[in-house]
């Protein structure tokens, strides 16, 4: 296995491109790269809907991180053409298990396999330095809002949620509370959220000096509502930016929407216990708890699996 202590290491992220499925594996690549604490680049790997696959300049990976199901064929292929790289998958493959040296599965996936390791959600590109330069470079615009700030970060339709008119309506008149008890807002939707929620939304605030309505048009002001948060209200249905708020170390609320969680009930449960989420019962508590970090956590095991296998090859050389 080569050395990624000779050379700049390359760690290549392979996605469909989708920025919730890539941001898992590139949080987890931009991990690991820190770990490394040596020279790397990281490349993106794309998986076009008509099957063509982009490939970066430095063609040749030390480190191969996917995630969602455009990736999972491609790995065996990528063995084949570079028997030396580390294969890590992000989510549970539900196929193909063994195409991997590691598979980062969540917690409420209850995989068992002998190469997979459980993490609180999914890997994320939050950290203190992200966070420090988002809030930096939409300061002046951040100033401009009065009082405590509150961060609503707004998903959308997944398998087993809706958000309807009733939420949209429902999502309005809980920000309206918090507005009329002196807070500003910075509400930000996601490529999921529905037109119709989308209206809703941009008539209700669009025009409010206390809300920073963003609908994804611009620069993405996302990590600067994170960083510039007293409090953060999640939609329930989505685990990435649930995840993502909490390892912010700030307050997370949790809202509703139409439908049952099935499985994502133990996410929630997880990240109840560890203290970061807390229901909405319609007041603003103050609690501290230590930031999540599983990223890290992951990023070390897979870069010990890598050192314990690099040194087992060069002891077989030898």
């Amino acid at each position: 296995m080569s050395d990624p202590a000779s050379h700049d290491t390359t760690i290549w992220v392979v996605s469909d491109g989708r920025r919730g499925i890539e941001n898992q594996a590139l949080g987890l690549a931009e991990a690991v790269g820190r770990g490394l604490g040596t020279p790397h680049h990281i490349e993106r790997v794309t998986v076009r809907k008509d099957g063509f696959v982009t490939l970066p300049s430095h063609s040749h990976p030390d480190f191969w991180i996917g995630c969602g199901r455009a990736a999972i064929p491609l790995a065996r292929r990528h063995r084949r053409i570079f028997p030396d790289c580390h294969f890590t998958y992000v989510q549970d493959p539900r196929t193909r298990h063994d195409d991997f040296d590691l598979i980062v599965a969540p917690t409420h996936d209850r995989l068992v396999k002998p190469n997979a390791i459980s993490m609180t959600g999914s890997p994320n590109r939050v950290t203190a330095e992200v966070l420090a330069t988002a809030k930096d470079s939409f300061s002046d615009r951040l100033d401009t809002l009065a009082g405590r700030r509150i961060a609503v970060l707004i998903g959308g339709n997944s398998k087993r949620f809706k958000l309807d008119t009733a939420s949209a309506r429902y999502l309005t008149d809980r920000m309206d509370s918090l507005i009329a008890g002196g807070a500003s807002l910075m509400v930000t939707v996601s490529r999921r959220t529905p037109e119709s929620a989308r209206k809703i939304l941009r008539e209700h605030f669009g025009a409010d000096e206390r809300v920073w309505y963003h609908d994804g048009e611009g620069e993405n002001p996302y990590f600067a509502f994170l960083a510039a948060a007293d409090w953060i209200f999640v939609t329930e249905e989505s685990t990435n930016m649930l995840v993502e708020a909490s390892a912010t170390g700030a307050p997370v609320y949790v809202l509703p929407l139409v439908g049952t969680p099935g499985k994502f009930a133990l996410l929630h449960a997880e990240l109840e216990a560890c203290g970061a989420v807390r229901p909405y019962l319609g007041r603003l508590d103050h609690w501290s708890y230590v930031p999540l970090d599983e990223t890290r956590r992951v990023a070390d095991a897979l870069l010990n699996q890598y050192r314990a296998q690099r040194g087992a090859a060069d002891s077989e050389a030898a």
